[in-house]
């Protein structure tokens, strides 16, 4: 009977992590329902809440201690539908179906990117360095294009200048999630820590600046971030041939000595 028990238990699936997964699944669901009776508003509030809750379900799994490859596995197949195929149908709804073969190939694109960048994730898990992400994360990617979307869904006028940005943001943000190019991930913070007083004053302050005019702001912040990517690693890499280079003059030099 122990054994039997054990069995269940071991088929069981923990529920708190696990259902905020699931409405992290339902709210890109929702999106893409919303897009398709052109209610892009309401598709970029679905999409910036599916991130809220995809990033808090892995902190919940890890601070309550319930963590499973299930979880693991089914949390990576929500991102696919929250941030993988929605904002390609989000934004194709909205303005890459104007553009005939090219719009449809450009949501493809980043459709078919998203989905790479997550299975070279998944068979890193363990490997990589957590500091950083390797290419743009999905989350952030979904949120420059459906970013995008609800700016110009607000403010700007349909106009094919529009059309033609939407593209290109599209196919560069389906790249940059399957590059090489290091992002920050931000895990390295301790939620359970303590922090200075101004550290809470500036995360209040920042919600109040988001709530002033959440399209510009979010995007804004969103289009920085994948600004830092590139950024980032180009200085990594000028960093590391000024040490190539300092390494081999003072190979040079000793050299030199040695034959002196």
């Amino acid at each position: 009977m122990n054994q039997e028990n054990k069995k269940a238990q071991r088929r069981g699936i923990y529920f708190l992590p696990n259902m905020l997964t699931s409405i992290a699944l339902c709210s890109g669901f929702f999106a893409i329902i919303a897009a398709t009776q052109g209610k892009f508003e309401w598709a970029a509030y679905a999409i910036f809440f599916s991130m809220f809750m995809d990033g808090i379900d892995g902190r919940v799994a890890r601070l309550t201690n319930t963590q499973s490859d299930f979880g693991a596995q089914y949390d990576s197949l929500a991102d696919m539908v929250s941030f993988g195929i929605a904002p390609a149908l989000i934004i194709f709804e909205f303005a890459l179906s104007d553009m005939g073969k090219i719009g449809w190939v450009a949501a493809f694109v980043y459709t078919a990117f998203a989905a790479l960048r997550l299975a070279r994730f998944n068979t890193q898990v363990g490997i990589a360095d957590k500091r950083y992400f390797q290419g743009l994360a999905s989350p952030s990617a979904a949120a420059i294009v459906t970013g995008y979307v609800w700016v110009s869904d607000v403010y700007l006028p349909h106009h094919t200048s529009v059309n033609i940005i939407a593209v290109l943001l599209t196919i560069a943000a389906g790249v940059l999630m399957f590059s090489n190019i290091r992002y920050h991930s931000f895990k390295g913070f301790d939620f359970r820590s303590r922090v200075p007083f101004m550290t809470a004053i500036a995360i209040v302050a920042t919600i109040a600046v988001i709530f002033i005019d959440p399209p510009i702001i979010l995007f804004s912040i969103f289009m920085l971030y994948t600004i830092s990517g590139p950024v980032l690693t180009l200085n990594e890499i000028r960093k590391r041939r000024a040490e190539r280079r300092r390494h081999g003059k003072q190979t040079e030099q000793s050299t030199d000595d040695t034959k002196n």
